[in-house]
């Protein structure tokens, strides 16, 4: 019924196109208007279009079609082509926010001139996302002319490239990346301590050329960014050892708070064992600006003492320390103890210690890109994950109909009963084809088959080339020439994309070929030549050796041939013992055999095998949606924290007078903590002021005197009051002692805070990840217990985060002789960074993710270092001999070295 009235009245892509169609006619008005210009006229042209745009004079929407006739001008004139209508229209789809799906060889890379001319004229920077660096360097070098003649800047940025050049990079109007480069840049920019580090500025728009490749296939695996934290157990163990010999005396115990405090002796005691253990120097305080961070240790520690009782509050289990929830009595499976906690306890019960930093920063591609305001995407096959795209992105697709009609004939299928039957009937249309001088692609669904196919043809002296996908460039020579006369190449479906098969070869490839000793002119008549008579063979002829497990992979390969209306044939070689007909299809393919009654050696061409193994690439492509689905369902709520995260970070970064911050955190943590110990329901006689006073003098370092509280009849908010101006006394008179790098310590200290108890919850949430999917056979959704229990931890972490932030710099004692100066000339050492696409959540030994290094800031014993491995030497003294045994000073022989 439906498909009758399409007949009728055309598809709603006909109708879109036929709409682009009529925009189309209104540029080529204008064509013979900008073609009489000079080139200073079409520069002059292009500065008066941006200036209106910036001037908001005009919107981007009101100069289309003039930006487009003049970017088409211009191409004619820098590169010697020329827009054809079809690339006007799919310019268009791009400058809408949509997906345009054009087949291969249908000049995209020429088609997102047109929007990002367009959409660069606002100076906000326009992002083309290629899915490997040789693309980006390949399209921005060939295109880059056309936008500088227009008045545009264009940059790459890729593996190599420089923080230095990564921030001129991204100033430009049109930056050419790879997806990669793009998110671990954002996650990189997050880990900064200072807004001029940073490289990326606010996102405007972005155009994704294979944009299914980028968003669908790529989009399974999570970027993520891990290492070189320092594996901090020796330090837990230590402290541990230190707080163990610590009596009753020296702290005091607020069991309502669940907090626990060292008291001035126990302050004391505490400095000398840490002097004793070679933490601190003889005769600095523990809250000396370079040994604030140990604060953090000793806390928890204590409260693992202190607190935390084994079988009550948690229990041992297979060397595992699993949390008891105090409400069921059940392990909490996957839970951990946040901001360091869990680890003070695995110390406390001589367990292995887990390192808490494995995920540094972590985002999805989905939710990567959908923080542009706007994105579009190129694509040769997108109709068949259009729900996706929709659902998830907010993308419609539209397809582009080909400047010249398709005449490529598509064979039917041809199902042999074992691989052997197969690859003799692919052998025997290779020689049938070679032999007529065609050209041949054979297209496999792995390296390893490509492997096979390879040695298959070497045995019967076929000769080849093969695509190695690890080589961008190389790849794009060898696929570039894959048109030429008598060739045949072997490739991965996936390889080679972003290059055009040219029948009898492509020109500009063949120039930078170094072995080519003829001319320009020469070259121009040989491959003349060689496409005429490639044509009359056939064209290309792409061979399928069998089935991808999504069809949009097998229109690509099919793609490759019948470009800009070349001839071409395209057939697939299937047997009973491909995976995917094995695993998916088998059922009901065996029935419809013996139905048949399928001999060896012979071939089967049916319509409903086609059809079988259509719903079975269907079933697994709905499979991967749901994983996709599934991660970014898992990844949305991280997501939210993140931007929570970010945005605290950017708020640090950008503040003038960071005081003021101070002042607002201690004021809130004044009235939380009031509350607790002064309820509003009880009487004057039930307050808890000695409690109160002990809180408050442990975390912001200042003594309340309850019998002026008592003898002025002070209610809850003069209470408020009095806490409040004794803290803020308290952080002016940090501010005299400082001087005028006091908001730069205030930054490092907090900024160094928010990423370590980000880290920690990171971690946090790989774990309850892992573990979660159990929580299914309790009947629970396990996507509403990772909700539910994600946010729990969150509003602990940024509870604990507020709190340790006021101890810290309540107790930090201005030393002229520490190294305060790195916190004003931080700088970020993300280099050794590594990056990662696994999730660690998804993976059975997570831990293998990341490389851990040991502690460069724990003393380590001179009997337990080893002289020829740095890595165990644990924190030197720059006085003391260097533990390699040479006899100098550590500062005039290791310690000299600046490690790259």
């Amino acid at each position: 019924m439906f498909g009758f009235l399409s007949k009728i009245f055309g598809t709603a892509n006909d109708r879109i196109v036929k709409k682009l169609l009529n925009e189309v006619e209104q540029i080529n008005h204008l064509e013979q208007y900008y073609s009489e210009m000079t080139d200073e006229s079409l520069l002059k042209a292009s500065m008066n279009l941006k200036g209106q745009v910036q001037s908001n004079a005009k919107t981007l929407d009101e100069i289309t079609y003039d930006a487009f006739a003049l970017v088409r001008e211009g191409a004619k004139r820098v590169l010697g082509q020329r827009h054809f209508d079809e690339q006007l229209m799919g310019g268009l789809v791009l400058h809408r926010g949509m997906i345009c799906e054009m087949k291969t060889g249908e000049g995209k890379t020429l088609v997102a001139t047109l929007p990002a001319y367009l959409n660069a004229l606002t100076g906000k920077g326009v992002h083309i996302v290629t899915v490997n660096d040789y693309l980006a360097q390949r399209d921005a070098s060939w295109m880059g002319p056309l936008f500088n003649f227009l008045g545009l800047s264009v940059s790459t940025v890729t593996g190599q490239t420089s923080d230095e050049d990564r921030i001129q990079s991204y100033k430009a109007d049109i930056t050419y990346a790879t997806n990669n480069e793009l998110g671990f840049d954002y996650l990189r920019d997050n880990m900064k301590f200072g807004a001029d580090a940073k490289v990326q500025r606010p996102f405007h728009y972005a155009i994704i050329d294979e944009v299914d490749s980028i968003l669908i296939d790529e989009a399974r695996t999570p970027l993520i960014i891990s290492g070189p934290t320092s594996d901090r157990s020796n330090l837990y163990i230590t402290i541990n050892n230190l707080v163990k010999k610590l009596d009753k005396e020296y702290y005091e115990i607020e069991e309502k708070t669940k907090s626990v405090t060292l008291n001035d002796q126990g302050m004391s005691k505490i400095e000398e064992m840490l002097v004793a253990a070679k933490l601190i120097k003889d005769g600095s305080s523990l809250y000396d600006f370079e040994y604030t961070h140990l604060v953090h240790f000793i806390n928890q520690s204590l409260k693992a003492h202190t607190m935390f009782r084994d079988n009550v509050d948690y229990m041992v289990k297979d060397g595992q320390l699993m949390i008891i929830d105090e409400f069921t009595g059940r392990v909490l499976e996957g839970r951990r103890y946040s901001d360091g906690l869990h680890q003070a306890l695995e110390a406390k019960e001589n367990l292995t210690i887990q390192n808490e930093n494995q995920t540094l920063a972590s985002i999805t591609f989905q939710n990567y890109f959908r923080m542009y305001p706007k994105i579009s995407g190129m694509t040769g096959t997108a109709m068949t994950e259009a729900n996706e795209f929709k659902f998830i992105y907010n993308l419609d697709v539209v397809a582009i109909p080909p400047h010249k009609p398709v005449t490529r004939i598509d064979h039917d299928d041809e199902i042999y009963g074992t691989k052997e039957e197969k690859y003799d009937a692919i052998l025997k249309a290779v020689n049938e084809a070679h032999e007529k001088g065609q050209p041949i692609l054979v297209g496999t669904v792995s390296i390893e088959k490509s492997e096979v196919i390879s040695a298959l043809f070497n045995k019967h002296k076929i000769k080849h080339k093969v695509l190695n996908a690890k080589y961008h460039e190389q790849e794009a020579g060898i696929i570039s020439q894959a048109g030429r006369l008598g060739a045949v190449t072997i490739a991965t479906n996936m390889a080679g994309r972003g290059t055009d098969i040219m029948l009898g070869g492509n020109l500009k490839m063949l120039l930078k070929d170094l072995s080519n000793t003829l001319s320009k002119e020469q070259l121009e008549q040989q491959i003349a030549e060689e496409k005429e008579k490639v044509m009359q063979a056939g064209g290309l002829f792409v061979i399928g050796t069998e089935r991808h497990e999504s069809r949009r992979i097998d229109n690509q390969l099919r793609g490759r041939s019948g470009r800009q209306g070349d001839p071409g044939r395209t057939k697939f070689f299937l047997s009973l013992e491909d995976d995917l007909m094995r695993i998916f299809a088998s059922e009901r393919v065996t029935q419809i055999l013996k139905r048949f009654g399928l001999k060896g050696g012979e071939a089967l061409h049916d319509p409903m095998i086609t059809r079988a193994l259509e719903k079975a690439q269907q079933r697994v492509e709905s499979g991967n949606y749901e994983v996709r689905k599934n991660l970014l369902k898992f990844d949305d709520i991280m997501n939210d924290q993140r931007k929570i995260i970010y945005a605290k970070r950017n708020d640090i970064i950008s503040a003038q007078n960071i005081i003021q911050t101070l002042f607002d955190s201690a004021e809130d943590w004044l009235g939380s903590v009031i509350n607790t110990f002064i309820p509003q329901d009880k009487f004057r006689d039930d307050w808890d002021l000695e409690g109160l006073a002990a809180e408050i003098e442990r975390v912001l370092d200042i003594k309340i005197d309850t019998q002026k509280i008592t003898k002025d009849q002070m209610v809850e908010d003069d209470i408020h009051q009095y806490a409040f101006s004794l803290a803020k006394e308290l952080f002016l008179s940090k501010q005299n002692a400082f001087g005028d790098m006091f908001n730069d310590v205030l930054k490092y200290i907090i900024l160094n805070l928010i990423d370590q108890s980000w880290k920690e919850h990171l971690y946090n949430l790989d774990h309850l990840r892992q573990g979660i999917g159990l929580r299914a056979y309790g009947q629970k959704d396990p996507f509403q217990e990772y909700k539910k229990e994600s946010f729990y931890l969150f509003e602990q972490m940024l509870d604990h985060f507020a709190v340790n932030i006021l101890q810290v710099i309540s107790h930090l004692h201005p030393n002229p002789n520490a190294d305060i100066q790195k916190a004003k000339s931080a700088k970020d050492d993300l280099h050794n960074l590594s990056q990662t696409r696994v999730d660690p959540a998804l993976q059975k030994d997570a831990s293998s993710a990341v490389k851990m290094q040991p502690s460069t800031n724990v003393y380590v014993e001179p009997d337990k270092r080893d002289p020829k491995d740095p890595n165990t030497w644990g924190r030197v003294a720059r006085n003391e001999l260097c533990p390699c045994g040479s006899g100098k000073k550590y500062k005039q022989c290791h310690g000299s070295v600046v490690p790259q």
